[in-house]
């Protein structure tokens, strides 16, 4: 018998953005731009402080979505469905390869508080598939700090550092994406950062017209295109937010009814990862009796299987 804490298992609705911040992709003004991004991370600000049950598995989620999208800037093909088969079917401490690779970067920026030192940014760049070398990363981490000290509003500090990586090294674009949101958890003192601006980068609040160019970091007006990337993430991550919530609700509620033996390992990974293996096996988990525990949950409603295939099958939330 599986039991888990009846507080941890309730959860009210998360909150939204307010519709008349996410009406237009566009705003009249950089104040407006600027307004319409704090009335957003006001509302995300309540759920990123939170320790809901879900919390891990909605994080990773997100770091998902910025690593398919960070495919595309990388000249790479691969999209979610790739990389969650490249980091979660591949053999235990196997390399997932180049995408899997950059997939874990963004996983590690979901899992860690966002402190900045240049032993971790270097891991984080050999996993981007960059070089600095040590006098840059320790000016970098630097700067940083400066950003930090000097209490600009968080949207303009994510901006500065993207801005300020660009510029300095072109090719390192998908770092100061990185980056950028590394900066506005710590901006806004969030526990831990959510993956959210690579997501927006090739999305119409980084266009300076329809069809036109793509603003890239430290590129005219944006600052404003990344205040209003902001609210629509911040719109997209609440809406994610209340979808697991709801497939959480289900799962915690017949959770107390399942007796198989490792039950509760199985329940712990599917609140924190964004899916598990159906091949999963553990010390009190075969292989069989993984299958049957995630027929069984399925039966019940409480997991979905999320590769559309009839093997080498992925569940999640």
């Amino acid at each position: 018998m599986i039991r888990l804490d009846p507080s941890t298992a309730s959860s009210s609705a998360p909150p939204s953005v307010p519709a008349w911040a996410i009406t237009s992709a566009s705003a009249p003004s950089d104040g407006d731009a600027a307004f319409r991004a704090g009335a957003a991370l006001g509302v995300l600000d309540t759920l990123a402080r939170a320790q809901p049950a879900w919390a891990g598995a909605w994080r990773q989620r997100l770091a998902l979505r910025c690593a398919a999208a960070s495919m595309l800037l990388a000249g790479r093909a691969e999209d979610a469905a790739a990389l969650r088969d490249a980091w979660y079917l591949r053999q235990a401490g196997a390399d997932p390869g180049p995408a899997g690779t950059i997939f874990g970067a963004w996983r590690q920026l979901a899992g860690q508080p966002p402190v900045a030192t240049p032993d971790r940014l270097e891991k984080i760049l050999n996993q981007l598939g960059l070089h600095w070398d040590v006098e840059a990363l320790a000016a970098l981490c630097e700067h940083i700090d400066d950003l930090a000290r000097s209490e600009q509003p968080a949207p303009f500090a994510a901006a500065a550092i993207g801005a300020h990586v660009v510029a300095i090294r072109p090719d390192s674009e998908l770092f100061a994406w990185w980056l950028a949101d590394l900066v506005l958890a710590q901006s806004l003192r969030w526990p831990r950062p959510l993956p959210l601006l690579m997501a927006q980068a090739f999305a119409a609040s980084f266009r300076a017209e329809a069809g036109g160019k793509r603003i890239r970091p430290g590129g005219e007006r944006f600052e404003r295109a990344l205040c209003l990337a902001l609210v629509q993430a911040a719109a997209q991550a609440c809406r994610l937010a209340a979808e697991l919530s709801r497939h959480a609700e289900k799962l915690l509620t017949v959770a107390p009814k399942l007796r198989a033996k490792g039950a509760g390992d199985v329940i712990f990974l599917l609140l924190n990862e964004d899916v598990v293996s159906g091949s999963l096996t553990t010390k009190d988990l075969s292989r069989f009796a993984a299958r049957r525990l995630f027929e069984r949950l399925q039966l019940l409603d409480a997991v979905r299987e999320l590769s559309g295939r009839p093997t080498f099958r992925l569940f999640g939330l």
